[in-house]
């Protein structure tokens, strides 16, 4: 003991000691920091691991492609939802299974069936193989899916893991099959399209074509592919195609529509429809054209002819009043006016009475003899017109005018010398004609001063004899200025309700009772006494006068069925179409007949054939919102119009009258009571009102009865009276009212 005690006492051992405590102290210490750094070391790694644990999982479950990672031994170490969802399994119980046991039934491309370990089995690098596994919607169903398999080995302890990616394909597949699908449709469609359809590309070169456009073309549809479509164009049509191409590719427009015309391989020219769409990609540059072309040249020609018609005499083919108009007031336009134009007016002699003798057919035979009289001697060197009945007009410009004018009223006479045949009888057509040539005068009064010098001449012409011509002078326009005043007058007469309405009565002939009435125009004129119409009739056509005389009437009629003795008389008002035109007539009707609490049907609006020629549309619109709000309408003249079937057809008619020239012969006369039984029986299969005017003799009024015309009015039953002696006179009325919608099965009770 003594010696330990000793040893601690000597310097050189505590410091040993010592020193070697404090190495103890340190070596501890360093182990416990260290022990603590590799404590948060692998803490952190922990931390890392879980976070990169919860990356993957969240790239797992978020990624398109579903995952399964499988261990060497062949058991799944890890499958995603994706994969999962894709494999129709449940990813818990996937877990920890060889790949081999899974229950999923394959498919290989061509549909025979795979073992699961040959569906997953790895892959060369950079390739996928093609799996179908059990679709979304049944048994019969197939999903399409790319497999990539590949092993990945360890660096660490050399073992390895099998990797396998699965990409569902299906919604590609389906894509691809839909486009497919789709471009197969739009080939099919358009290689069996009616009408012509073609792909175009930038240069404007036909892609594809279909057959209806190659037969269009008069072509093949090989032919025509790489054809420039520019190359089928009229070379007059080009211009105004590259314009529209230009604004069309520029973004000016999203398509266009142009008619054109096309060459056919054979020559012949056809008209279409060009149709164009630019197709552009996603970000907006032109890719290639879409072209649609329809054969419009039935359509042209039918378009032409309409025009046509329009403006020419359908009998003879000559040019009508409204061309005539057209034509003269261009010639009279232009500054060498005078001495180079002149007109001249043609009028048949005895016309009516030929009519009248041998019937209208051979009158029509005769209008179109004497049209090809004046053709003829005209030469080319004016425009022919009918302006309606027998006369006509001729248009004449050249530079020696009257030299001109004299050889062709010349030409006219030396032409009607050839008698016209009609059966074993020659008729001799004779016409007087009228000469004005264009002077300060008639240019300023334009194209009506220069027809009513005409039409002056004209009629000293036949003042003078007939069968000659007259030029016409000063001395004519007395005439002319008092028809001018007579139209003045006629104007104030207008406005002071000096023109009246008389009334024709209409009969039920079944009944012989009075239903309605005809109301006909008047002018009780302070000197000359009681006008008819045909004395002032033309001065309202000519100073648009029908207007305002049309709305006037339409008060003076709707007083007249609040006086008579009849609460269901009607009262039938002849309309022209000047007064149609004015869009305010059918207002005015309907407010009249509010005015007056009259039913709408006592008030019957009546057309002529004449005045329906070419009915515009706020004509037909007027005709249609008085029809629709009661108001019957009679279409007058029946079977004497150029088209009366169209009419018939295209108009809101609800009633016909047949015109007196049909009953005039009738029941001697064969030919015209056929008609007038033809015209009843078509007018009532449409349901239609049937009124017949005209009617003299009770054998008459028997035929037509017998025949199912179921109205009558004329001389046998009655002229046309003032409104004062029809109310103070005692008529037997009956209730017969015009239905303004016609009723098509509807039958006559007079037709057995």
């Amino acid at each position: 003991m003594g010696g330990l005690v000793d040893l601690f006492q000597q310097p050189s051992f505590v410091v040993a000691v010592t020193c070697l405590l404090v190495v103890l102290a340190l070596a501890a210490f360093y182990y416990f920091w260290r022990s603590h750094k590799e404590r948060e070391a692998h803490d952190d790694a922990l931390i890392h691991e879980r976070e990169l644990r919860q990356q993957f999982d969240a790239v797992m479950s978020s990624a398109r492609d579903g995952v399964i990672i499988s261990r060497s031994t062949g058991e799944i170490a890890m499958i995603s939802d994706m994969a999962a969802h894709i494999l129709g399994l449940n990813a818990a119980d996937a877990v920890g299974k060889p790949m081999m046991r899974l229950p999923v039934r394959a498919l290989d491309a061509q549909m025979h069936p795979l073992l699961v370990n040959e569906a997953f089995a790895p892959t060369e690098p950079g390739k996928s193989r093609v799996v179908g596994v059990p679709g979304r919607r049944g048994a019969d169903d197939v999903r399409w899916i790319q497999v990539r398999t590949a092993n990945v080995e360890s660096e660490h302890d050399g073992t390895s893991i099998t990797v396998t990616t699965i990409m569902d394909t299906s919604g590609l597949r389906e894509a691809a099959e839909a486009l497919n699908r789709s471009d197969v449709q739009f080939r099919k469609a358009m290689e069996n399209a009616p009408t012509g359809m073609a792909l175009v590309d930038l240069e404007w070169r036909l892609m594809e074509a279909n057959r209806a456009f190659a037969e269009m073309m008069g072509s093949t549809v090989a032919a025509l592919r790489g054809t420039p479509f520019s190359a089928l164009s009229h070379p007059q049509d080009l211009q105004a195609e590259r314009d529209q191409l230009q604004r069309l590719y520029d973004g000016h427009q999203n398509h266009f529509s142009l008619e054109k015309r096309y060459v056919r391989a054979d020559g012949n020219v056809v008209w279409a429809v060009l149709d164009v769409g630019l197709v552009r990609y996603a970000g907006g540059a032109p890719d290639h054209y879409v072209v649609q072309v329809r054969d419009s040249t039935d359509d042209r020609m039918h378009s032409e002819l309409l025009a046509h018609r329009a403006m020419h005499d359908p009998l003879t083919g000559l040019a009508n009043r409204t061309l005539l108009h057209d034509v003269l007031q261009q010639v009279l336009e232009q500054p060498d006016a005078q001495g180079r134009a002149g007109v001249i007016a043609v009028d048949l002699d005895g016309f009516k009475g030929l009519n009248d003798r041998f019937g209208h057919a051979t009158g029509d035979n005769a209008l179109v003899h004497v049209a090809g009289v004046l053709r003829s001697a005209t030469a080319g060197r004016g425009t022919v017109a009918r302006i309606g009945g027998d006369e006509f007009v001729i248009v004449v410009q050249d530079d020696d005018c009257a030299k001109a004018l004299f050889e062709i009223a010349g030409a006219i006479h030396t032409g009607l010398k050839q008698p016209l045949q009609v059966k074993r009888h020659l008729i001799a057509v004779n016409a007087s004609l009228g000469i004005a040539m264009a002077d300060e005068t008639t240019v300023d009064g334009g194209a009506p001063a220069l027809l009513s010098a005409a039409d002056a001449a004209m009629y000293r012409a036949k003042s003078s004899g007939k069968s000659r011509t007259e030029v016409f002078d000063a001395s004519m326009r007395t005439s002319t200025d008092t028809h001018s005043a007579l139209a003045t007058e006629l104007a104030r007469a207008i406005e002071n309700g000096d023109l009246v309405l008389h009334y024709q009565p209409v009969l039920e002939l079944s009944t012989r009772t009075v239903v309605g009435y005809e109301a006909l125009v008047r002018w009780q004129h302070p000197t000359r006494g009681l006008l008819l119409p045909g004395a002032f009739l033309p001065l309202i056509n000519d100073k648009k006068l029908s207007v305002v005389l049309g709305t006037a009437l339409v008060d003076q009629a709707a007083g007249f069925l609040a006086r008579v003795a009849s609460d269901t008389a009607w009262v039938s008002l002849n309309v022209s179409a000047d007064q149609l035109g004015d869009s305010e007539f059918a207002d005015r009707v309907l407010s009249t007949i509010g005015r007056h609490r009259l039913s709408a049907q006592r008030i019957v609006v009546e057309l002529t054939e004449a005045s329906l020629v070419a009915p515009n549309t706020r004509i037909r619109h007027e005709l249609t919102e008085l029809r629709n709000a009661g108001v019957p309408i009679l279409l007058d003249d029946f079977g004497t119009g150029v088209s009366p079937l169209s009419y018939l057809r295209d108009l809101p008619v609800s009633g016909v009258k047949l015109d007196m020239s049909f009953v005039a012969g009738i029941p001697e006369d064969p030919a015209g009571a056929r008609v007038s039984r033809a015209l009843g029986a078509l007018a009532r299969e449409l349901g239609l009102a049937t009124i017949a005017e005209g009617i003299e003799t009770e054998a008459q009024a028997q035929f037509l009865s017998n025949c199912g015309w179921r109205y009558g009015q004329g001389w046998l039953f009655g002229v046309a009276q003032p409104a004062a002696a029809i109310c103070a006179a005692t008529t037997q009325f009956s209730t017969s009212m015009i239905d303004p919608l016609p009723q098509e099965d509807a039958v006559d009770s007079s037709v057995e």
